[in-house]
C-alpha cells in the first residue's frame, strides 16, 4: 500500500491548484490522481479565451490557463498519476483514508492518505435525463462532447445545428460551430432567462446574429438513422409545452447544454452528506466536508462559471488540508458552529456551515439566485442583526455572487446566518 499525506482526486484546475497550495503550505508528500490522459481537466478542450482575468490579470485560453498550473505542479515536483480511476474512499482504523484506485499498469491498488481533497469536476446532463421524445438517431450530443470532437479530435459533429440550453458551453459552441462553417439555427432556453454569462450571450450569440429563444424547448426529435429535425415549442409559466406554439426546424445535429452535475459518486459512496440544491458536499468555510480530513472544491462542490474562482476555492481547500495534516490531524479550536441559510431569491450558499474559531478569518459566502433581479438588495443577517447589506444593479442565475464576512462580523455571530437577495 502506498502512503501519502494528501491525496488529490482530480487533476483539473481545482486539483492542481489544491495540490500547489498544499505544497506551499508545507506538505511535500502529495499525490494527484487523474483519470484522463493528462492534467488539465475540461480546460484542455476549452480553446477559447476569457480565462485568468482575475487570477493572472490577463486573458488566456483554457489550455494556457491549465499549463500555468501544470508548470507549478512540475516545478514543485508534485507526483501525479494519469489514466487512473479512483473506485472508492474508505476510512482506516487509524483515522486515515484509504483510496482505492486502478489503472492498466498497476491494476487495483490502495493509497493510505491522512487527508483527501475531492476535485473530480462535473458532468453534463444527458438526453436520457431530459426525457425528450423521439427515436435515438445519430447527431444528438452534449455540448461538451461536441466541443471535444472539434477541439481535440478535429472532427465536425454536424452542419445544421439547434442548441437546447443556454449554458456557457452551449453558447461557446454556437460561436465555435459558426466559425467552422456550420449553420447554427437557434439556441432554445426553457427558462425565461439565459443560464450563461452575459458576456457569452453578447460575444457568442449577438455578434453572430444567432437567435436566442427564451421560454422554448425541444419537444421532439425527428429522424431514424440521423437527426432530420426537431420540434421547437414555447412553454408556459409552468414550463409546460404549448402545442399550438410549436414549429418544425430542420437540422442534422442537436446539442444539449442543459446544466452540469457535480461528479459525486465517490463522495456518496464514502457516506458524505450532499447538499440537495448544489449536488455537492456540505462543507464549512475551509471546504471541509462532514468527514474529518476530506475536503471538496471546484465544480464537484458546486458549479462555477469562472475557473478563476475554482482556483481560489481549491487553494483554500488545499491549504486547509495541509494545516490539518501539519497539526497532527487536528482542526483549530471551534467556539461554535452555525448553519448558513438562504432566503428570498437565493437558491443556495457555499459554505453551508460556518465554524467560529477563537481567531476568526474573513470568509466569502458564495451564492446563486433563482431569478433575474434588477436593483437587488443583498443582505446577510444573524437573527435580528444585519451584518451586511449592499445593492447590486443586476443579479442573474448564470453568474455566481459572493459576500465577504469580516473577522469583526464573525465576532458578532451568535446564531445561524441568513443570506437573502430581494428587489
Amino acid at each position: 500500500m502506498r502512503t501519502c499525506d494528501i491525496a488529490v482526486i482530480g487533476g483539473g484546475p481545482a486539483g492542481m491548484a489544491a495540490a500547489v497550495a498544499a505544497h506551499d503550505a508545507g506538505i511535500k508528500d502529495i499525490l494527484i490522481i487523474e483519470r484522463d490522459e493528462g492534467l488539465g481537466g475540461i480546460l484542455r478542450q476549452c480553446i477559447h479565451n476569457g480565462f485568468g482575468l482575475h487570477r493572472f490579470g490577463e486573458e488566456l485560453t483554457g489550455p494556457e490557463y491549465a499549463d500555468r498550473y501544470k508548470k507549478m505542479v512540475i516545478e514543485r515536483e508534485i507526483p501525479y498519476v494519469v489514466k487512473t480511476m479512483v473506485l472508492d474512499i474508505t476510512k482506516s482504523d487509524g483515522g486515515d483514508h484509504i483510496v482505492t484506485a486502478m489503472n492498466s499498469e498497476s491494476g487495483v491498488f490502495h493509497i493510505n492518505a491522512k487527508a483527501v481533497v475531492l476535485a473530480m469536476g462535473c458532468r453534463e446532463r444527458s438526453r436520457g435525463q431530459l426525457n425528450i421524445p423521439g427515436d435515438r438517431p445519430a447527431g444528438v450530443y452534449s455540448a461538451g462532447t461536441a466541443q471535444r470532437f472539434m477541439n481535440i479530435n478535429g472532427e465536425m459533429p454536424g452542419k445544421n445545428v439547434v442548441i437546447l440550453g443556454s449554458g456557457d458551453i452551449g453558447l461557446i459552441m454556437a460561436r465555435r460551430m459558426t466559425l467552422e462553417g456550420a449553420n447554427v439555427k437557434m439556441v432554445c432556453e426553457l427558462m425565461p432567462y439565459s443560464g450563461g454569462l452575459n458576456r457569452n450571450i453578447v460575444q457568442c450569440l449577438h455578434d453572430f446574429n444567432i437567435p436566442l429563444k427564451l421560454s422554448h424547448t425541444v419537444s421532439k426529435i425527428h429522424g431514424k438513422e440521423r437527426v432530420e429535425g426537431v420540434t421547437v415549442s414555447e412553454v408556459d409559466e409552468h414550463l409546460r409545452v404549448i402545442p399550438e406554439k410549436s414549429e418544425y426546424v430542420e437540422c442534422d445535429t442537436l446539442l444539449l447544454s442543459c446544466g452540469l452535475l457535480p461528479e459525486n459518486e465517490l463522495t456518496k459512496s464514502a457516506g458524505i452528506p450532499l447538499d440537495r440544491i448544489t449536488g455537492g458536499a456540505v462543507v464549512n468555510q475551509n471546504r471541509r466536508t462532514e468527514d474529518k480530513g476530506v475536503y471538496s472544491c471546484g465544480n464537484v462542490l458546486h458549479v462555477h462559471d469562472l475557473v478563476d474562482y475554482v482556483s481560489e476555492e481549491a487553494e483554500l481547500a488545499g491549504r486547509s488540508a495541509a494545516e490539518y495534516v501539519l497539526a497532527g490531524k487536528k482542526e483549530p479550536e471551534c467556539i461554535k458552529t452555525v448553519n448558513v441559510h438562504n432566503a428570498g431569491a437565493v437558491r443556495y450558499t457555499v459554505p453551508q456551515v460556518v465554524d467560529i474559531y477563537k481567531e476568526p478569518k474573513d470568509i466569502k459566502i458564495y451564492f446563486r439566485v433563482g431569478a433575474v433581479l434588477n436593483n437587488a438588495t443583498i443582505t446577510v443577517k444573524c437573527g435580528e442583526k444585519t451584518l451586511l447589506s449592499k445593492k447590486k444593479r443586476k443579479v442573474a442565475p448564470g453568474e455566481m455572487e459572493f459576500v465577504l464576512l469580516t473577522e469583526k462580523m464573525l465576532g458578532e455571530v451568535d446564531s445561524d446566518i441568513i443570506v437573502s437577495a430581494e428587489n
